[in-house]
């Protein structure tokens, strides 16, 4: 079995090298890749056979790599954060630096900011966001746990992290809500 720090540096390489790979995260399992490489975003849209009009949200490890990837981050955004205690996913407008194709086509981006320990990793060492949505066919189900991941999705992609493929603990997704430059809120998913 491989160590924590032996899965992490796979994932790390595949990456790097604008491959795909299915991991966990802090809600559910998730396909994912360079949030900054266009054709590795294509391929996951490919893979999940989802429109490339809807846009799909990234990961941080951080909430300072926020403004790095958002042209203004709205005030209200850092008290959502500060007092959130659980996976929240903020649609931020003015999404810069990142895959043209995966920013919505009103310049909006969905990130989150994981604490989910392997992620967290990940990224720092891979320092960009990292590309999340489900790891099912678009329409279907998304996986509660590894198990229920589609054997199909996990022959396209990759690499597969191991790490915590033995926990059937059932995961929600995050909240949602969208966020306006003037302070405005919406909230998407509860």
């Amino acid at each position: 079995m491989l160590s924590i720090k032996e899965d992490i540096a796979q994932a790390l390489q595949v990456l790097k090298a604008g491959g795909v790979i299915i991991y966990p995260t802090d809600t559910i399992w998730g396909i994912g890749c360079d949030a900054t490489n266009v054709k590795a975003v294509e391929r996951i849209y490919n893979i999940k056979q989802r429109e490339d009009s809807k846009s799909m949200l990234v990961l941080v490890n951080t909430e300072n790599m926020i403004p790095s990837y958002i042209e203004e981050v709205p005030e209200i955004a850092w008290e959502l954060l500060e007092a959130s205690d659980a996976p929240m996913t903020l649609i931020y407008p003015g999404a810069r630096n990142l895959a043209n194709n995966l920013v919505g086509s009103d310049g909006t981006i969905g990130i989150r900011v994981s604490e989910e320990v392997f992620c967290k990793e990940l990224i720092g060492r891979f320092r960009k966001p990292i590309v999340s949505t489900s790891a099912n066919v678009s329409g279907n189900l998304p996986p509660g746990n590894f198990g229920e991941i589609d054997e199909r999705l996990l022959e396209q992609v990759d690499y597969v992290v191991k790490w915590r493929q033995d926990d059937y603990s059932k995961n929600n997704p995050s909240s949602i809500i969208k966020l306006g430059l003037g302070g405005e809120i919406e909230v998407i998913r509860k």
